[in-house]
This record gives structure tokens, sequence and C-alpha cells, in this order.
């Protein structure tokens, strides 16, 4: 089998070494053939194109800035699809929308491709460690055969769903990061303005409950579940802690636009009569406004907890 590689830049370039790593015979394409000079040497074939790379393989990887670079590589001018064989398969490991993504399988479906969106998360370190996540949407049995070739880019290689849900899954982990980032700025800017310096700050606030807990573990339980009694830390006491930071950032002066909406959003759910509730009722609000209906059944839950704490992928 012959796989290809298209963008050879921060996260492609190691992503690529370790498929060669893993002993396969390989083609690499990049807008810079300067990219490639460390595939080269290590065996690998240059191409001058995307049609002649995907004339050459059977498997094609490509990791490109985003849509309109992927859309180009694929359909463009001497792109993909001109010269992409019948049975062969395209993974898209960019960051991408799904909804480029679900158009660009159609397109290449037609033609007896076949085409999975799998983006990554490990930044550069993993990309050159292998030490990455990699979330799959597509065909299922196309994921299958060729998981031994995600294997050699990441340690949690997971399929989510149809094509698309890589993607989907993706937006949401970066989004959520950038949100808790804002979030985080905004408190501890008012924690060191109210006196406190910050390394004994961060230090502190490492170790209490939110800083012990991974970022979406918080997801589990009584929010996925949809189960808010008994409470594990009431509603009530939540919003009386929110109103006193947010009091405390009115003292120093601190602009504290996320928190302020955070507060809004308990007060809005203690008006639904939800005092007793666990906390995280105030987050049926959302699920509300979306549209939604979550409910994992309580043994799935569990079995899926058990798996991320063992730092299992998703069967």
């Amino acid at each position: 089998m012959k796989v290809g590689f298209i963008g050879l830049g921060t996260m492609g370039g190691g992503m690529a070494l370790n498929i060669r790593k893993g002993g396969y015979d390989m083609v690499v394409h990049d807008i810079n053939r300067d990219a490639a000079k460390r595939h080269i040497d290590a065996g690998c074939t240059w191409a001058d194109s995307p049609k002649e790379l995907g004339a050459q393989c059977d498997v094609v990887f490509t990791s490109l800035p985003g849509p309109p670079e992927v859309e180009a590589v694929a359909t463009g001018p001497n792109g993909l699809i001109e010269g992409m064989k019948l049975g062969s398969v395209w993974f898209d490991m960019s960051t991408n929308s799904p909804t480029v993504m679900r158009r660009l399988n159609a397109t290449f479906a037609a033609k007896g491709i076949d085409v999975l969106d799998t983006p990554v998360s490990g930044g550069p370190a993993g990309a050159n460690s292998g030490k990455l996540a990699i979330w799959a949407g597509g065909n299922r049995e196309t994921f299958d055969q060729q998981k031994e070739l995600l294997d050699c880019m990441g340690d949690q290689v997971a399929y989510i769903g149809a094509i698309g849900a890589g993607s989907v899954a993706k937006l949401v982990h970066n989004c959520a990061g950038y949100a808790v980032q804002t979030a985080l700025a905004e408190v501890f800017t008012m924690g060191v303005k109210a006196g406190v310096p910050p390394l004994p700050l961060w230090e502190a606030i490492r170790q209490g409950a939110g800083g012990r807990r991974r970022t979406f573990d918080g997801l589990a339980g009584a929010f996925m579940a949809n189960q808010f009694e008994p409470a594990s830390f009431q509603l009530k006491l939540a919003h009386k802690d929110v109103r006193l930071a947010t009091e405390l950032a009115k003292e120093m002066g601190v602009p504290m636009r996320l928190s302020n909406m955070a507060l809004e959003e308990l007060t809005e759910a203690m008006n639904r009569g939800w005092a007793t509730k666990d906390s995280r009722v105030a987050m049926v609000l959302q699920k509300e406004r979306a549209g939604v209906q979550i409910e994992v059944p309580a043994d799935e839950l569990a079995e899926a907890v058990k798996r991320a704490d063992a730092g299992s992928p998703q069967a």
C-alpha cells in the first residue's frame, strides 16, 4: 500500500514522519517543497501536485490550515479528485467545517473514493511524538480497515460517527477550550487585583475541585444523565458563590462579562424553582434554547466514564 500526505507544516510534518516510521511507502506534497526535506531524507517520494500524489496512492492524508485550502487541494486545478483512483481513501486531518467535509464526501463518493474527516488534538508536540487524539467521521468499515495507519500518528484514535462527526467533535473541543481560557483570564485578573499574588493564587485554585477535574468531566453525571437530584452541590449555593465573586469584581473595578452571564443563568434557574437541585441544572436552560434532548442511560454513561478514566479511546 502506498500512502500520500499533503501538508507538511507544524502538525502534518510530524504526523507524516510517524507514518513513514511505521514502514509505509510514502509520497508527500506541500506548497513549500523545503518543508518536505526531512521526509525525502527519510525515504519519501515527492509529488509536484495533489493530482500527481493522488494518482500514486491508495490512501491520502491532508493536514491543511482550513476549509479554503482543503477545497483547493481536493477539487481545485490539479486537485486530488483528478488523480485519486476508484477504491482509494482520503483522510482529512485538518480542523475543518463539517459542512464542507460532507459536501466533499458526496463529490468524491460519486467517483468511488471514500472520504473521512479525522481532525486531531495534541499540538505540535503530540504530532511529533505520536501522542494525539484523532477523531474520525465517515464510513466505519473504512475506519477499521485503515486504523493501523491512524495508530501510527495517535495514541487515542476514536471513531465518532458519520462523515462530519470528527470535525464537530474538534470544534466542540477547541471552542470550549478558548471559552474557558477567556473565563480564566477574567476571574484570575479579578483575584490578582483583589490582592492575591499570581503564583499563590494559581497554586491554590489548581488544587481545588475545578482544578483537579478534567475540563469535560463536568458534563458527565447530572447533565448528560439529565438527573439533578440528589444534588452534589445545590444551585442556591453556586448562585451565592458566583454572586459574591461578581460583587468583588465590582468593588475592584474588574470587568466580568462571562461571570455576570453565568450569574444571570444561575438566577434564571433559581427562578424556575430549582434552588435545591444540583447546580448543573442551570445547563438545562441551554438545552432548551438549543432545542436538544440529552439523556444518556446511566449504565452507558458509567461505562464511558470508566473507559475515559482508563485512558482508552471509544471502541
